[in-house]
């Protein structure tokens, strides 16, 4: 049953993830807005990790809250966009300004950590500084003739059921080309997306659908992660060993598939937004939110000798490949290699690394 389990959450995921994909992008070109920012909104901002971090600094476990913060951003760069590029390697075209903010965001926490413990004061720095991160994007991108990924090549790379040798004109809407054009054995190109011409979709309704394909998103990560515990218990897989290896990744499996599905389908630039807008959120307003409700951490020295400062180098590091304008495989092994690099000095020295956990 716990086999079962697991695989319906998956299969809800990639649903959910497909769907939101589509979605998201039919949003940005019903209502002109930005991909990038969408992402970020909607994707970036992941209101479960929060609700986990403040019930775990309300419980006094207040360094277990500070780990999740750590934990998740590395993995997002160690894991997520590492499997994006092994699996999906693809071109990708990020503002420098915006891989800038990219890797300052952890850098900021430094004197917060120096100057400790964390307060609800340092809190409310921290949210206001993810709150002028959306402004900056949002400005940036409205005042573009063409915003960053907000594109109709967006529209057709995700087409699909195309005929073989078909293109598409980019528009999202769905085309018969002349029926001279068309060979008698293969049917018209056909977009499948459903804001075609003939059932064009308004964008706020294309919003509408964007969170309800979220919700499901996230319902698909409860069931798979309740399922993986029914795996642990029912196989008697050693706890630890589980834990390290395939609960971390199921942790992360919503924005696993959050980033690979969009790179997979042509996309990346949702992926992208994921990974980046995860990263900025997680080390500011998630951290500010947890203070403000929870009350002040005390942080460890580890945190300020080793956790921190892995979480800045591969920031670095990944911002540097993206700034590439490239994702090549090979640099999702560098990161997923620094991420295994990082478990096991973890371990080692401090007897443990930050995850998630439910």
């Amino acid at each position: 049953m716990s086999i079962l389990i697991f695989i319906a959450g998956a299969a809800l995921l990639i649903y959910s993830a497909e769907k939101l994909i589509i979605y998201v992008v039919g949003a940005a070109a019903g209502l002109r807005i930005s991909v990038f920012l969408l992402a970020i909104i909607f994707t970036g901002i992941e209101f479960d990790d929060v609700a986990l971090g403040v019930a775990l600094n309300i419980e006094d476990l207040s360094d277990v809250a500070l780990g999740t913060v750590f934990g998740t951003a590395i993995s997002m760069i160690g894991i997520v966009l590492a499997l994006a590029a092994i699996i999906s390697p693809t071109k990708v075209n990020i503002p420098r300004p915006y891989l800038a903010l990219f890797v300052a965001a952890p850098v900021v926490l430094v004197p917060f950590i120096v100057f400790g413990p964390l307060t609800p004061v340092y809190g409310a720095v921290l949210v206001l500084l993810f709150v002028l991160f959306i402004g900056y994007v949002a400005s940036r991108e409205l005042k573009r003739t063409t915003p960053v990924f907000r594109n109709a090549e967006i529209l057709e790379k995700l087409e699909v059921g195309a005929s073989p040798g078909g293109s598409g004109t980019g528009t999202g809407h769905a085309v018969t080309r002349d029926p001279a054009e068309v060979p008698t054995d293969k049917p018209p190109f056909v977009v499948t997306v459903p804001f075609t011409k003939e059932r064009p979709i308004p964008g706020w309704a294309a919003i509408a659908l964007a969170v309800l394909a979220l919700a499901g998103l996230v319902a698909g990560a409860a069931i798979t992660s309740y399922g993986t515990q029914g795996i642990l218990q029912d196989y008697q897989i050693q706890g630890a060993l589980f834990g390290a290896t395939i609960a971390t990744l199921v942790l992360t499996l919503e924005d696993v598939f959050l980033t690979v599905e969009p790179t997979r389908k042509g996309a990346p630039e949702l992926g992208v937004g994921n990974v980046i807008g995860s990263v900025v959120f997680g080390v500011t307003a998630k951290l500010g939110i947890i203070l403000l409700a929870g009350g002040s951490i005390v942080v460890g020295d580890h945190v300020l000798s080793w956790h921190l400062p892995v979480l800045v180098g591969m920031t670095a590091l990944a911002a540097y490949f993206l700034g590439t304008r490239r994702l090549r495989r090979w640099h999702g092994f560098v990161l997923l290699a620094l991420y295994i690099a990082y478990w096991t000095v973890s371990f080692a020295v401090f007897g443990g690394a930050p995850i998630e956990t439910d």
